[in-house]
């Protein structure tokens, strides 16, 4: 298939499906990475989108993705590191299974596919893209995000300083978004007060939508996003300014 390639995992989610529209109307062709196989399907109503049901917990589920991007479009113009998720018991509490698995889909996933995109991204043309999906809550203590949150969310903006260190004269270009209060479903893991609270101290007094930060991504991902590398960009509304 000819065109640009981009992968985002993570893209049956609210914020997934929101970059994945914003991706397919810049023109790309769009692979999307989920276990949500129901949600990939409801994305290929757009020819340009193709989903691989994966679980990005698992190496392996991982590596067969990729080997399939590779035969299918031979390279990766860019990488949108999205999924995630917020898992809210509250420190010392935090059982072993519930520390792992926030850990490895909000960090050793991403690290995973990078290692697998890098390796069909590298001497391609142009400038090639990996934006990880962070959070503000790995900057702001005043928020409710639980300790392993924050933490998976902090590597993955080193991870994101790191290679664009290492790949800025191979033009691979690496940055994280970290966004604040995003209406999606993970709004559902928090109670209403607590919702309605972190909500009231926003500047705008809303919180922000899924495809306000999807623009940001396929900012990155254009041509003006060329020079842009090693950045966590902290999308807040000017909330955490000191």
């Amino acid at each position: 298939m000819m065109g640009k390639v981009a992968v985002v995992t993570g893209a049956a989610g609210g914020m997934g499906r929101a970059i994945v529209a914003r991706l397919l109307a810049d023109g790309m062709n769009v692979v999307g990475l989920d276990i949500d196989r129901t949600g990939l399907e409801e994305l290929a109503i757009d020819p340009a989108f193709t989903g691989i049901e994966t679980d990005l917990t698992s190496s392996a589920a991982i590596g067969a993705a990729f080997e399939q991007i590779a035969s299918e479009h031979g390279q990766v113009h860019a990488l949108v590191n999205n999924a995630g998720t917020c898992l809210m018991s509250e420190f010392p509490d935090i059982p072993e299974d519930e520390f792992e698995l926030q850990m490895g889909l909000n960090f050793t996933g991403a690290f995973r596919c990078c290692q697998a995109a890098i390796k069909l991204m590298e001497g391609g043309e142009g400038v090639r893209k990996i934006v990880n999906i962070s959070s503000n809550g790995a900057y702001n203590f005043d928020a409710f995000d639980p300790p392993h949150y924050r933490a998976s969310k902090a590597a993955l903006d080193t991870l994101t300083k790191d290679l664009a260190r290492r790949y800025a004269t191979q033009k691979i270009a690496v940055n994280s978004i970290a966004p604040a209060m995003t209406e999606t479903p993970l709004f559902g893991v928090v109670s209403e007060e607590v919702l309605a609270n972190a909500i009231a101290q926003m500047p705008h007094g809303r919180a922000m939508q899924p495809s306000e930060i999807a623009d940001w991504v396929g900012f990155l991902i254009s041509p003006t996003g060329d020079i842009s590398s090693g950045n966590v960009i902290i999308l807040n509304q000017g909330r955490d300014v000191r």
